[in-house]
């Protein structure tokens, strides 16, 4: 969820990180825990500062460690890994994330059905 900020829009109202944002950023960091922020914005198609804030916001939760290491540029970096906290509740907003999508594929389901008699295909 975007919201356009105004003086009077909380910042965490700006920066609101909905399940299927939390989804889709827990999957990537425990499939590539040494992905970069900037590798994980192109993935996600967001800012770069709402994925500063998205991760500030798993590990202020405690869903989420950093820990250093050096990059194949011998550079340091950041590694992202999921705690147990983390890989619970990634089940959790997994089940949760499962049930919206399914009820989305059954009312386009419909959709299509309703669509498909109003053009005469069925």
């Amino acid at each position: 969820m975007w919201l356009e900020p105004s003086f009077r829009t909380p910042f965490f109202l700006v920066f609101s990180m909905d399940d299927a944002l939390r989804h889709k950023l827990l999957r990537i960091l425990e499939e590539n825990p040494e992905v970069n922020q900037r590798e994980i914005s192109e993935i996600l198609g967001i800012s770069l500062g709402k994925v500063n804030y998205c991760l500030k916001a798993l590990m202020d939760k405690g869903w989420i460690k950093a820990k250093n290491f050096k990059n194949s540029k011998n550079k340091l970096a950041y590694a992202y890994f999921l705690t147990p906290m983390g890989i619970e509740e990634k089940a959790r907003i997994t089940v949760r994330y499962l049930k919206v999508k399914m009820q989305e594929y059954e009312e386009i389901r419909k959709e299509i059905e309703e669509l498909k008699k109003e053009v005469g295909e069925e």
